[in-house]
């Protein structure tokens, strides 16, 4: 590999960048050379910090609640719960009109929670899926009926 005229290294540039040269400039003015040898066994000082860390009671930690989101589709609404460490078997649901509660008990656990849904559903059409924690429960909205204001007559 050719390298350019400008890069190639000449006697000029040569003479800037030998460092044998720089070394024995130093001897010619006889000066002492020192030295310092570390000694890799001595014990370097010790910056000491202090941090306060601050003890919180165990009563008053609380779990935060889990967290809901309702999602509203055309034909049916759908609701995602996060309950982990809760089991199945003991996640209860009600549904009543427009009302949502959803209830879990665990050894040393309670959660209640009751939601205002959006529109009306069929209770008969829930369907429920739990998985890694994470409730998910479906329902299909009720057809609304248009109310008639006419005078009959």
């Amino acid at each position: 590999m050719a390298l350019s005229a400008k890069w190639r290294r000449n006697k000029k540039t040569l003479k800037k960048f030998n460092i044998f040269r720089v070394f024995s400039k130093t001897k010619e003015k006889s000066a002492p050379r020192t030295f310092r040898i570390k000694n890799p066994n001595a014990k370097k000082p010790v910056k000491r910090f202090r941090y306060r860390i601050e003890k919180i009671p165990e009563g008053n930690l609380k779990e935060p609640p889990p967290l809901i989101d309702v999602l509203e589709d055309d034909n049916e609404i759908s609701i995602v719960a996060e309950f982990a460490g809760f089991s199945k078997e003991s996640l209860r649901i009600s549904i009543k009109d427009q009302k949502l509660t959803l209830s879990a008990r665990a050894s040393e656990r309670k959660y209640r929670k009751s939601l205002n849904l959006p529109k009306r559903v069929i209770p008969d059409t829930a369907c429920t899926t739990y998985k890694n924690g994470v409730l998910e429960i479906r329902l299909k909205k009720a057809l609304e009926e248009e109310t008639i204001d006419k005078i009959a007559g």
